[in-house]
């Protein structure tokens, strides 16, 4: 399999595991209590930006592979876009993360909006890696 192809398929995986948290965690998540929720959101966090983080670098990692063998600047576009998944998590989602992080125990009814907001985040992760993918399969 050649680098592009790879590229595609971890910015496929990239926009998966971000549509997987749009559908089915986020939703799960919300019908928790609060308290539980606030349980839940510590080591989900954790392991989703783990994810999304390698997937995202090493798709972009591949996609360059892929420029420099081929020359064909459509590789590095793609490359440049999902790899901007990381500045958009540091800079737009990690302050409501932090927030929700850091909530003190008589602000726990507060979790539930701030879910929520973080939660129409994601839905950018989830943008940054389709339109990945589109510039990836364009370059195919």
């Amino acid at each position: 399999m050649s680098p592009g192809s790879l590229a595609l398929v971890l910015a496929a995986a990239f926009s998966g595991a971000a549509l997987y948290v749009n559908l089915v965690e986020q939703p799960a998540r919300l019908a928790l209590e609060d308290q539980a929720m606030l349980n839940e959101w510590t080591p989900s966090d954790r392991r989703g930006v783990a994810l999304l983080m390698g997937l995202s670098l090493l798709s972009a990692a591949l996609g360059l592979v892929a420029y420099f063998a081929s020359q064909d600047v459509r590789w590095a576009i793609g490359a440049l876009i999902i790899v901007l998944s990381w500045p958009y998590t540091f800079f737009v989602m990690a302050p409501v993360n932090d927030q929700i992080l850091t909530l003190a125990p008589r602000d726990i009814g507060a979790i539930r909006v701030l879910v929520r907001q973080w939660g129409l985040l994601e839905y950018g992760q989830t943008g940054i890696g389709v339109v990945a993918c589109a510039v990836f399969l364009w370059a195919l």
